[in-house]
């Protein structure tokens, strides 16, 4: 797919990354990327206030960003409308940011993308995070039916679609564009902190030439995410005079002195994968797990995984940094789904304290 200079109409030309967002002073360059996993046997409505409790304890530890995915048709997962629990968590927090990574765009209109996140930030001011994907989230009948079953390749209407957005968000359509009489109402004097995700070279390329932050997906293509981070900054190219390349790396993390713990999380997450590549979506059982960890089978699969960084916090925090430098990223995104939400929070705190240890 073309990522030159002219893959974004116009109405994306000005844009620029903003570096060290509103609110993020004195806080750590950590984030958390949350699925809002719903444990076994709980309600969706217990998996939300776990939500809110996993961002307080982030709030309280110091992290920078609480982030949701978007996900469908997950009897597992929480995050199908991540705009509404950016919603639900900002109300219980007061200094994090809170943000979507992402909003898939295909499944939506700009406008009213542009429209919820403008809400958000009335709600919010400073804290509002907004990174964009051109996947689905989901499988392909999904997606079918959440695009209205368009049928044309919805990645290849990415660049337009941002370029639609920057422009309700703020920048402006050219005089004469249909839609340039359009106001995304409330209208607002700032815009969400803007991030491309990626999971392949074309995110990081397409922020680079766009004068945007990136995010890449280590937990899910690991043998990429240095490289093309690197070459993000490369390629980077100013919108304005001082604008600086901001990106942000996910990586699955668990930390724990519990030797027990940490396998859990290894046998919890190497099931999920197992899980998701055989078409099932629904919560694990604790006793699936410990089955599985007993397993010969699970030996062989946690050695052949090299995308988690797992162990004693003080190992964890080490590795982070080390992978961090490597990248050349500004902020670590955490990503711990598992079954056990006091675990992850432990976790989250965990690393946050050995972080600020680690100077």
């Amino acid at each position: 797919m073309d990522t030159s200079d002219d893959a974004l109409p116009a109405a994306a030309e000005e844009l620029a990354a903003e570096d060290d967002p509103a609110g993020a002073t004195g806080s750590l360059p950590l984030a958390v990327l949350d699925f809002v996993g719903i444990e076994y046997g709980e309600s969706a409505a217990s998996a939300l206030t776990g939500a809110v409790s996993v961002a307080g304890a982030l709030e309280t530890a110091g992290y920078r960003r609480y982030w949701v995915s978007e996900h469908h048709n997950m009897r597992s997962l929480a995050c199908s409308a991540p705009e509404l629990l950016i919603a639900h968590v900002g109300a219980f927090t007061s200094r994090i940011r809170v943000g979507a990574a992402g909003i898939m765009l295909p499944n939506h209109s700009a406008l009213k993308v542009a429209e919820t996140f403008r809400t958000l930030l009335a709600m919010y001011p400073g804290r509002v995070d907004l990174a964009l994907g051109r996947a689905p989230g989901t499988d392909p009948l999904t997606a079918h039916v959440l695009r209205r079953g368009m049928v044309a390749d919805a990645g290849a209407e990415f660049p337009a679609q941002v370029g639609e957005l920057l422009a309700f968000l703020g920048d402006g359509f050219p005089a004469g564009h249909p839609y340039q009489p359009l106001i995304a109402a409330p209208v607002v004097d700032e815009r969400p902190e803007l991030f491309v995700l990626g999971s392949s070279p074309y995110g990081p390329r397409f922020a680079a030439v766009n004068g945007m932050s990136a995010v890449f997906a280590h937990h899910m293509s690991p043998e990429l995410a240095f490289d093309v981070l690197r070459d993000y900054r490369r390629r980077f190219e100013p919108r304005r005079p001082g604008d600086e390349p901001y990106s942000a790396m996910s990586v699955l993390a668990f930390a724990s002195d519990d030797a027990d713990a940490v396998l859990d999380f290894v046998a919890a997450w190497t099931l999920t994968r197992r899980n998701i590549q055989r078409g099932v979506r629904e919560p694990l059982a604790p006793e699936a797990i410990a089955e599985f960890r007993a397993s010969d089978d699970f030996e062989s699969a946690r050695l052949g995984d090299d995308r988690m960084v797992t162990g004693e916090p003080k190992a964890v925090v080490e590795r982070l940094l080390e992978m961090k430098a490597l990248a050349e990223a500004d902020e670590i995104v955490v990503v711990t789904p598992s079954l056990d939400r006091v675990r992850r929070k432990a976790s989250f705190t965990a690393i946050a304290d050995a972080w600020r240890q680690a100077g």
